[in-house]
Parts: structure tokens; C-alpha cells; sequence
């Protein structure tokens, strides 16, 4: 447990829910849709930590790019995928929880990606041969995806995206999906230029119970 607490994640919005959450110690979270009434949460000490949008894609709308020198592989190494995810996620919920330390919601993302890479669910994101960054992903999901500062901002994943989306779209799979905060712009911007669009905007309620 990276916080040292059980976590939870609620998957019914009902008084009857909230009441037995509120009994047992530890950090709950509850994704909500955006126009649901929200007054039995902040009844119950729910406090509001971010709004999840899903991108959505499929083969015929996928607009794809492509550069020599940005490859993808599902060859990598862990240990500089790590270095790369670690800080990398001031966006993500965990951050945002003033409840929460911020070196344990790093400790919780390094947490994930060993995860995925054990079960090889992460490409490797490559410029000119060198480890850029990652994309971990589960069935048709991206899941958790992070450059290395010195890459960013440069236009380069438009360039990855489009490899690793082409690579899950080959595999069967009708269409590729992501969850992202609705305050990550950049990204957001990324996904909107490879053709996704959005939909199934949640808002994430946290409650911590000690």
C-alpha cells in the first residue's frame, strides 16, 4: 500500500454505500457522471478531486503520423521506464488530494507501471534509439503514459501515439480508448489531434476516513 492505507474504490452510488465507507477506515474513491446530483457526496464528507474524460478512437478515424527517428518496442528497459514515470503524473488524482502525499502518489504510479511490465503491457516510446518515454496499456486501454521532461513539448507524440494506437487496432481490437484528466491540456490536445473524440465525463469524489 504506497499510502499506508487501504484504499477503496466505491462502485455504487447509494446512501447505503456511503454510509458503510464512512464506518471503515481508509481512502475511498467514487467516479461519478458530471451532471449527477452530487449532495449525498458532500453529505457524507466527499470531497471533489478531478473530472475524467474518455478519448475514444477507431482504425477509420485515426489520424496516424509518422518520423524515422520515433520507434516503439515492447522491448525496454524497467528500470529507465521507471525514472521516467517517477514525478511524472501532477496531473493524476492522487496528486491532487490534499489528503495525500505527493511522494506516496509517486510511489503509487511506479507502483502500476512494475505491474505493467511484468505483465508486458508497455511499449517503450523511442527517439533515435534512445528510451523517451512509455505507454502502458491493458486489452484496448491506454492506461498510463509518460515522457521524460526533455522531450516534452516538442510534437514528437503525435508520432508514438499513432504507432502504439495502429499496433492495439492490428490486434483485434475496434477501436482504442484512454481516461484523462479534463485539466491535462496538452494531452487532451494530443488525442483530439489524432482524430479521438470525447465522451463519459466523470467526476471523481475522494474521502478519507481515519
Amino acid at each position: 500500500m504506497a499510502f499506508g492505507i487501504p484504499t477503496w474504490e466505491l462502485l455504487e452510488y447509494s446512501t447505503a454505500a456511503l454510509q458503510q465507507a464512512v464506518q471503515t477506515a481508509g481512502h475511498y474513491t467514487l467516479k461519478v457522471g458530471s451532471l449527477v446530483d452530487k449532495r449525498l457526496l458532500h453529505e457524507y464528507g466527499f470531497y471533489y478531486c478531478d473530472t475524467l474524460i474518455e478519448p475514444c478512437c477507431s482504425a477509420v478515424i485515426l489520424r496516424t503520423a509518422q518520423h524515422p527517428d520515433a520507434t516503439i518496442s515492447k522491448f525496454l528497459n524497467g528500470d529507465q521506464a521507471l525514472e521516467i514515470c517517477h514525478g511524472a503524473f501532477a496531473h493524476g488524482r492522487f496528486h491532487r488530494d490534499f489528503n495525500l502525499s505527493q511522494a506516496a502518489a509517486d510511489i503509487r504510479y511506479d507502483n502500476w507501471l512494475k505491474q505493467l511490465l511484468k505483465a508486458q503491457q508497455v511499449y517503450g516510446l523511442y527517439w533515435q534509439g534512445v528510451l523517451a518515454g512509455f505507454i502502458g496499456y491493458s486489452s484496448n486501454n491506454l492506461v498510463l503514459h509518460a515522457l521524460a521532461k526533455r522531450y516534452r513539448g516538442k510534437g514528437l507524440s503525435k508520432y508514438w501515439w499513432s504507432a502504439v494506437c495502429s499496433e492495439l487496432l492490428k490486434n483485434g481490437n475496434s477501436e482504442v480508448k484512454s481516461s484523462i484528466s479534463a485539466t491535462n491540456l496538452a494531452v487532451l490536445k494530443l488525442y483530439a489531434s489524432r482524430g479521438f473524440y470525447f465522451k463519459n465525463s466523470q467526476d471523481i469524489y475522494h474521502r478519507l476516513v481515519l
